[in-house]
């Protein structure tokens, strides 16, 4: 069962102008520790390739808080909730603290896409109640 949707639109440019002027304080408090690992491998490589994952992994942490219905408010915050990529490329959420225990406390699980464009970052975010399991 659909407990909460969440979508975001980014503008990519924002994220930049943002990056340039808190420097790298922007993406530490908003990158969880394997997010901060991709980022600045991505970064190293192309300046735009580092500002889009930031941006969509911004726009799918603001989906998130929407999806789960707490917004920007305990126990969710930035870094405990990470979007990462299975090795297929599939994004995943990945979370941790509090807000872990909180969302698995629900019985709830996530699924998450995102895609970005030139300009623009885009989420989507659904989360359901887990199908309860037989005991026998």
């Amino acid at each position: 069962m659909i407990v909460g949707i969440g979508t975001d639109v980014c503008d990519v440019r924002r994220i930049a102008a943002t990056l340039g002027r808190r420097s790298d304080r922007f993406p530490q408090r908003v990158l969880g520790p394997g997010e901060q690992q991709v980022f600045a491998a991505r970064r190293a490589r192309a300046e735009s390739r580092g500002i889009a994952y930031l941006a969509t992994r911004f726009s799918a942490k603001e989906a998130f808080s929407k999806a789960i219905g707490l917004g920007m408010h305990m126990p969710m915050r930035w870094r405990d909730c990470e979007i990462l990529n299975h090795p297929s490329g599939q994004p995943y959420i990945r979370l941790h603290g509090a807000l872990k225990a909180w969302f698995e406390a629900q019985g709830w699980q996530a699924h998450v896409t995102l895609s970005d464009e030139t300009d623009y970052a885009v989420s989507f975010v659904v989360v359901e109640k887990q199908p309860q399991q037989d005991i026998e």
